[in-house]
């Protein structure tokens, strides 16, 4: 009897066995490749990841297969490798991790007829590339030069490398990327190109696709139709398309030439995957430029402190207790320390001190004086703020009521525009109520600010001009999206008022003055990565000033004008800041001095959340296991989301190497475990919400 074992999209630990249908043969060549089977009372998609001698299975358990899918080669074994890895790693079901990172369009049992792609244009012959400056060309210098030809079988090889790039914003990191992607077509290979968001793949798109008019890029991201997505991937996997650019998912695309990976914004929180398979796609694109033997390049103006401390020689254990050896470095710190346009420097940053001048509706005079010069001067303004909305508070000046969630531990944020209550977090929205429901007084008022108001705000200073709101509510599609960047670039919009989706990756050259306003709230934040996020945040945003030779500010209010951070980013210096973080980090033992994991449990009572996680944390192995601490559950900051309330347990260890041989015989113990069916848990690796 010819048997086929087969991983399944299931949240099961397990591979299951099927029989091979009379007049079908495989051979081994065949592993990676997709089947339909029956499965309960409906059909799947699996793959085929092994072709057993025996099965422990009763030949009347075993069951045909339905259908061997031959439209695509077999799964490659670096694929393979890498999936596996995802799953030891970030503690998931094999078969969960193999089927979630293909498109939908390759998992539906009745995939809908291929069509081919529509035939485009002859593009026209490689735009022409700026000239290098010194910082450009040195980096490029440092680079391994991908060369040479390594089948997808290749074991690791010292073609690979890990980088740094540590670029000022406006550093000219871009052409840096498309210089290495030259190389790599050059030399008959494949690039990926990692980006944290979709926002940033039509300007990058556009880019690459002018410079590389040949290469077939294809884009990969969650805005694409099934159908679309299916078909880049197919062209990527058969080596059609020599340049991906994607998202996070696109890390797990099979490229049989691979020969250089970049991740763009490395630091974003955006490259960490939420639900499901949680996992970090920068950590998966290291692990797998490693696998592959090829060169990795990490580029930011703000790297992530993990990242920072891989390259500066200050990854060292707090104390002699770990039991895990680090190198000094993992990765080669390279920087672009200058602005790539010539005449373009950094944008003098000052602090505006708010306690000693009184607001106008949350602005400054400084501000409101700037931005009226930069009007007179026809240049754009940026006013940053980081809360949609009107406001985040409706509340009620008799009684105190406020407007809150019923579904949340949350306020429902104020949006005028269209006289909704929403909630940021679940989505529940109302209609504004025409009185206090609690005590009848009609004298409800909205209290702080969102980038609605500011925007209503400027709009009745300065009637004059035009203004543009950027943020989630008025760019909910790629469409929307593109008409706004399209009105800003063609001299439409003289004050833009945006959330952090303006922070990054844009150029705007008639932009010179940005003006961040509401940042203190992070300084005091009680979660501990939330300074690392607002110096990010700020200084990515101050970037957008002065790019294109036009002399830019940057303008911040703030109360707290002395903070190390704000004296930092005054001096646009990242190295400081992040030394500063780092050593209060080993202080505290908080990564990357230690390795975390967080167990989490949803459900309609607390009670019941934190009686699980308690009964995770009386694992009778957990003695045994001296190098990990296990602390107490307790309830999520914001404990109760869409009517299920949240509760949370931290493992933590100085040994990355102790903490996944406690999880893994954990998390048999913890899936084992009988709950209700109403309550919902899962373990994240390396957690960045708290």
């Amino acid at each position: 009897m010819d048997l086929v074992r087969v991983a399944l999209d299931v949240p099961l630990s397990r591979f299951f066995d099927y029989r091979l249908p009379v007049g079908e043969s495989l051979s081994s060549d065949d592993i990676g490749r997709r089947v339909r089977v029956p499965f309960g009372s409906r059909s799947r998609i699996g793959i085929i990841v092994e072709l057993p001698a025996t099965t422990d299975a009763s030949p009347e358990q075993l069951r045909p297969l339905e259908a061997i899918l031959r439209d695509l080669p077999p799964l490659p074994p670096d694929w393979f490798r890498l999936t596996r890895f995802c799953a030891a790693y970030y503690q998931a079901p094999l078969g969960e991790v193999m089927l979630s990172t293909l498109p939908k369009g390759l998992r539906r049992t009745d995939p809908p007829k291929a069509r081919a792609p529509k035939r485009k244009a002859t593009p026209p012959a490689a735009e022409m590339p700026p000239a290098l400056t010194e910082g450009q060309r040195a980096v490029l210098d440092a680079i391994v030069d991908p060369a040479g030809d390594k089948p997808a079988s290749a074991a690791p090889a010292s073609d690979f490398a890990a980088y740094l790039l540590h670029g000022v914003t406006g550093g000219g990191k871009t052409e840096v990327y498309l210089r290495l992607i030259e190389r790599a077509l050059a030399a008959g290979r494949q690039a990926l190109l990692l980006v944290p968001e979709i926002n940033l793949t039509p300007q990058l798109e556009a880019r690459v696709a002018a410079r590389f008019p040949q290469a077939g890029l294809v884009s990969l991201h969650s805005e694409l139709t099934e159908a679309a997505r299916t078909r880049a991937f197919r062209a990527a996997f058969l080596g059609e398309a020599r340049i991906v650019l994607g998202t996070r998912l696109a890390v797990f695309t099979p490229l049989p030439d691979l020969g250089l990976i970049v991740v763009d914004e490395e630091h974003d929180a955006s490259f960490k995957q939420q639900d499901g398979l949680r996992y970090s796609a920068r950590d998966v694109a290291v692990f797998r430029a490693h696998e592959r033997g090829v060169p990795i390049v990490l580029g930011s103006a703000t790297p992530s402190l993990e990242s920072w401390a891989n390259a500066n020689a200050v990854f060292n254990p707090p104390s002699a207790k770990s039991a895990e050896a680090r190198p000094a470095t993992r990765y080669t710190l390279l920087s672009l320390p200058a602005r790539a346009v010539a005449g373009a420097v950094l944008p003098p940053l000052r602090c505006v001190d708010t306690r000693r001048e009184k607001l106008q509706d949350g602005l400054s005079a400084a501000l409101l004086a700037a931005i009226g010069e930069r009007l007179t001067r026809g240049e754009q303004s940026l006013v940053f703020l980081n809360r949609r909305g009107y406001a985040p508070v409706l509340s009620c000046t008799a009684c105190g009521w406020v407007a809150r969630c019923t579904r949340c531990t949350a306020n429902l944020v104020l949006h005028l525009a269209d006289r909704r209550l929403r909630c940021h977090h679940c989505g529940f929205e109302q209609r504004i109520p025409p009185a206090c429901p609690s005590c009848g007084n009609q004298d409800i008022l909205p209290f702080g600010r969102g980038t609605q108001r500011i925007e209503e705000v400027l709009s009745a200073r300065f009637p004059e001009a035009r203004i543009v709101r950027v943020d989630r509510d008025s760019a909910k599609s790629r469409k929307q999206w593109e008409a706004l960047l399209e009105r800003i670039h063609g001299g439409d919009a003289d004050i833009l008022v945006g959330t952090q989706m303006l922070a990054k990756g844009h150029d705007f050259p008639r932009l010179t003055l940005v003006g961040a306003i509401g940042a203190d709230a992070a300084l005091f934040a009680a979660d501990w990565r939330a300074p690392e996020r607002l110096f990010a945040q700020l200084l990515q945003v101050a970037g957008r000033a002065g790019r294109a030779g036009l002399p830019g500010e940057v303008l911040i209010q703030t109360e707290q004008p002395q903070h190390p951070l704000y004296q930092a980013l005054a001096r646009h210096d990242y190295p400081a800041f992040a030394a500063q973080q780092l050593a209060e980090r080993a202080q505290a033992g908080f990564p990357p001095y230690a390795y975390q994991a967080m167990l989490r449990a949803e459900a309609p009572l607390m009670e019941e959340a934190i009686a699980f996680l308690a009964a995770a944390r009386a694992w009778p192995e957990i003695a045994s296991h001296t190098a990990v601490m296990c602390y107490d559950p307790v309830p999520m900051r914001l404990a109760r989301r869409a009517n299920y309330e949240r509760a949370q347990l931290l493992v933590e260890s100085s040994s990355r190497r102790a903490l996944q041989a406690f999880l893994t015989p954990w998390r048999e113990f913890v899936a084992a475990t009988r709950v209700s069916s109403r309550l919902r848990w899962h373990l994240e690796v390396d957690p960045l919400e708290f």
